[in-house]
């Protein structure tokens, strides 16, 4: 990695965390759509293959907690997970959604905007993502691709040294010191051969943490904030995006804008 400057202050770019989350079912097409009504600048979704094959937006391993009814995913095909109502948990406006495909998300998106592709499981993910982004309209710098899965990380930058990867890492909430430590993060990072870091917010990713990152050459992203004094501290901190349930309420805080009206009831 090379050594460069650090701008003075980080413009505000906010991530859609699963779409507009704060309003509408995680992970959906309707929290996507809203996403970008909202004015997020990208989205992000998780993601996992089911057992036939197929890349759909899903948070954890199994469907209990959105549908009440519990497919583990991996063992599930398609058909039967899109037979499965993942939005009536959110409200009765939202009841009969369905989890998306990867391809469905992807078509949401707008030209010159973001999509953040978070991978849940292993270097499996490799060869059907890379094929589904091969056959997708999207150019190849509206795509970022995240993991807290390390050999995942590296694999995929194996496979597409040209794309941008980021490296998910916690901290851990209950250590007053970063855990794990600077060096290990940055050791992570070499390791993996990812081109960035998203972490969640702790008092040791300080400014002189996030100079630390920035001057190895990496880039450096912060979630998930729904607060905009939470939010206005990490930039600057120099976070170069905030990934936030609230995409709507978050630019308007930081832009002095008008709030986002009431999320719209599903077609």
């Amino acid at each position: 990695m090379f050594t460069a400057p650090i701008a003075a202050a980080a413009s505000l770019f906010i991530v859609a965390h699963r779409g507009a989350s704060g309003d509408a079912p995680e992970n959906t097409l309707p929290a996507f759509e809203l996403a970008w009504e909202r004015g997020a600048d990208a989205i992000e979704g998780d993601f996992f293959l089911t057992r036939d094959g197929h890349i759909v937006c899903i948070h954890d391993k199994d469907t209990e907690d959105v549908a009440g009814t519990k497919l583990i995913v991996a063992d599930s095909t398609l058909a039967e997970l899109r037979a499965l109502d993942v939005g009536a948990w959110k409200g009765a406006a939202f009841k009969g959604t369905r989890i998306p495909t990867l391809e469905q998300v992807m078509a949401t998106v707008p030209p010159g905007k973001t999509f953040y592709i978070e991978v849940k499981c292993g270097p499996e993910m490799v060869a059907p993502l890379a094929a589904a982004l091969d056959a997708s309209p999207l150019a190849p710098e509206q795509i970022v691709v995240i993991s807290f899965n390390e050999a995942f990380v590296t694999a995929w930058e194996k496979r597409r040294p040209a794309g941008r990867t980021m490296l998910l890492i916690g901290f851990d909430k209950k250590s007053e010191t970063l855990d794990p430590d600077r060096a290990e993060v940055l050791r992570r990072l070499a390791a993996t051969g990812a081109d960035g870091l998203s972490t969640n917010v702790h008092p040791g990713a300080d400014a002189a943490f996030v100079d630390a990152v920035r001057r190895q050459g990496y880039e450096y992203h912060n979630w998930t904030i729904n607060e905009p004094a939470e939010a206005r501290a990490r930039i600057d901190a120099g976070a170069q995006s905030i990934t936030t349930d609230f995409p709507g309420k978050i630019r308007a805080a930081l832009e002095g804008g008008a709030p986002s009206p009431p999320a719209p009831s599903p077609q």
